[in-house]
């Protein structure tokens, strides 16, 4: 597939994955009110939250990402280097300029997030800004900027705040469980099959969700690697770069499960990274593997 087929499919598992979750919210509202005795009352109530969660996660989730993460506006005298590198950096993708912010951490690190390459933000740690040369800087900057060019940025943060939204339905319902929100109907033996699967869904649900997302952003991590690559011509920048944020033993201090998977590396500092059920909810694919990739083109 090449690279604007991507993007093109990209674009479109955004809107899908909209709708389906959307969807998928309903089924559950429907399943919980069953369960809670409510019936399909929970449906419209549901729709409507899911709907404008969609809404404004489409326009409003790089606010939303830059307030939770600390990051500020970055200052062009300070930050020289990240400026013009960015600059020369999206004239080669053939992309507008993005919004460059600094998060003050000595963790190195960076992310790009935004609607489309006309609202993008791309966003670099102090640390990363003074322990990398002017080349790996750009490797760097060109792997963020493929993310931004292949709209991963939209369909990573429609899917996390997405993915949140079903954790909190799920959420709802047990917390409605416990503390004796259920109501007694006629239907007794149905409402007792539909509350034995609200509870398995309740429980499955976020899991299965959260494990699509991150599927979803290791994936996305590979083609920005070899797009990134691509535009700098020297895979061995990106590659220096990511062995050094490797080395570096600095956890970010912001870092949350939330925002992690938007960084070009997993901010928390894994263990047993090697065993196959921690590599299930890792953000990111084995940087060993990502680098021997680099290093082979």
């Amino acid at each position: 597939m090449s690279i604007y087929q991507q993007i093109s499919s990209n674009k479109i598992k955004t809107y899908l994955i909209m709708v389906l979750f959307v969807a998928f919210i309903a089924l559950l509202a429907w399943v919980f009110g069953e369960a809670s005795g409510y019936g399909g009352s929970f449906i419209g109530i549901a729709l409507i939250i899911s709907g404008t969660i969609s809404f404004t996660s489409y326009w409003w989730s790089d606010k939303a990402v830059l307030a939770m993460t600390g990051a500020q506006p970055a200052d062009q005298k300070v930050h020289f280097d990240f400026y013009t590198t960015a600059e020369n950096m999206a004239i080669a993708a053939g992309l507008p300029k993005p919004k460059l912010y600094v998060i003050d951490d000595p963790a190195p690190n960076a992310f790009a997030t935004g609607r489309d390459p006309e609202h993008a933000v791309v966003v670099a740690t102090t640390g990363i800004l003074e322990c990398l040369d002017r080349t790996e800087l750009e490797g760097v900057i060109a792997h963020e900027l493929s993310h931004i060019k292949n709209f991963d940025i939209r369909l990573m943060a429609i899917v996390t705040v997405l993915v949140g939204t079903v954790a909190f339905v799920a959420d709802l319902f047990m917390r409605n469980l416990w503390w004796g929100g259920r109501r007694n109907n006629d239907r007794s033996s149905g409402s007792g099959i539909f509350l034995i699967v609200g509870i398995i869904l309740a429980i499955l649900s976020p899991i299965v969700a959260t494990l699509i997302k991150l599927a979803i952003s290791r994936k996305r991590e590979y083609l920005a690697d070899a797009s990134g690559a691509n535009l700098t011509r020297n895979p061995d920048a990106l590659a220096d770069a990511l062995e050094k944020i490797a080395s570096n033993p600095h956890m970010l201090r912001n870092a949350s499960s939330s925002t992690a998977h938007l960084f070009i590396e997993n901010p928390f500092k894994k263990k047993n990274a090697g065993q196959l059920f921690a590599s299930l909810f890792n953000t990111h694919p084995p940087l060993e593997e990502r680098i021997r990739i680099l290093r082979a083109m």
